[in-house]
């Protein structure tokens, strides 16, 4: 692991770092906020998962967490939204490719080599960072925007005990039945319909439920919101009865600006979770 930057920040230590995955075969670049209770012993983790065309440090410059996250004595962690390099496949297209990972291990061609996301989200870079940073690994949470919200919500129901809780601003919610997420499993995954049925929230949502609150905030004012399809992950949450809040924001979009004016409500919902026992 190589240290990028190190910057005080809100009591804490905002630290940019890359390292070599494994999974993904290639360089990556990934953030971590310390609060200061890190200088003392191991704290707990909120994971934020980005969206569409973005890196890791978009929500770091632009969602306000670490202030909230530092009143709470939590880290974070910004995982980047795909491979790169100049060896890495790409598209054209803003919605495939390089800042399009969509946190799915592809099987096709030409992304099966690099785009292994899932497997870097949820083995190769916590297995990392419980060694290099002090961060109490049994008290995780997650949580993301847009296709990062989609990224959260799988992981979460896919993991059973790795996540005390689990919440999202404006995500995919059923890649299946959308062109957010038709166009990128097929490219990734195939023809397979089941193993697209494995990434898609609403889905999962019915077949295996997640044990332990979910919050979803949405903005009402969301141009993509035909995308992102909430109604169908409401749908199977009422219909498994699960612990679900989904809140409808007016007048908000898809931006920074409505993720941030969120932010301290689910840092704390997170914090209740962490800080239960």
């Amino acid at each position: 692991m190589e240290i990028v930057s190190e910057n005080k920040a809100f009591g804490g230590t905002q630290g940019v770092y890359t390292h070599l995955s494994h999974s993904c075969s290639c360089e990556m670049t990934f953030g971590v906020f310390l609060p200061e209770e890190a200088k003392y012993g191991s704290v707990p983790v909120l994971w934020y998962l980005s969206g569409l065309t973005c890196t890791h440090e978009n929500a770091m410059v632009k969602a306000g967490a670490q202030a909230w996250a530092a009143e709470h004595g939590i880290a974070l962690v910004f995982p980047d939204t795909s491979p790169r390099g100049e060896k890495v496949a790409d598209d054209d297209a803003y919605d495939l490719g390089k800042g399009a990972g969509f946190y799915v291990n592809a099987t096709q061609n030409p992304w099966v080599d690099h785009f292994q996301m899932w497997d870097y989200v949820a083995e190769d870079l916590p297995s990392m960072l419980q060694e290099k940073f002090p961060l109490d690994m049994s008290r995780q949470a997650i949580t993301g925007h847009s296709m990062g919200g989609h990224g959260a919500l799988t992981l979460a129901m896919s993991l059973p005990g790795r996540f005390r809780s689990v919440s999202a601003f404006a995500p995919i919610c059923n890649p299946t039945g959308a062109d957010w997420g038709k166009k990128q499993l097929s490219a990734y995954l195939g023809d397979d319909t089941d193993a697209w049925a494995k990434h898609d929230s609403s889905v999962l949502m019915l077949e295996k439920g997640f044990d332990g609150p979910v919050l979803i905030d949405q903005g009402a004012d969301d141009q993509f919101i035909d995308l992102l399809r909430p109604e169908t992950l409401a749908a199977a949450a009422a219909k498994r009865r699960q612990e679900f809040t989904l809140r409808m924001q007016k007048g908000y979009d898809h931006s920074y600006f409505f993720v941030s004016s969120f932010m301290e409500d689910h840092v704390a919902f997170h914090a209740d979770a962490l800080y239960a026992d």
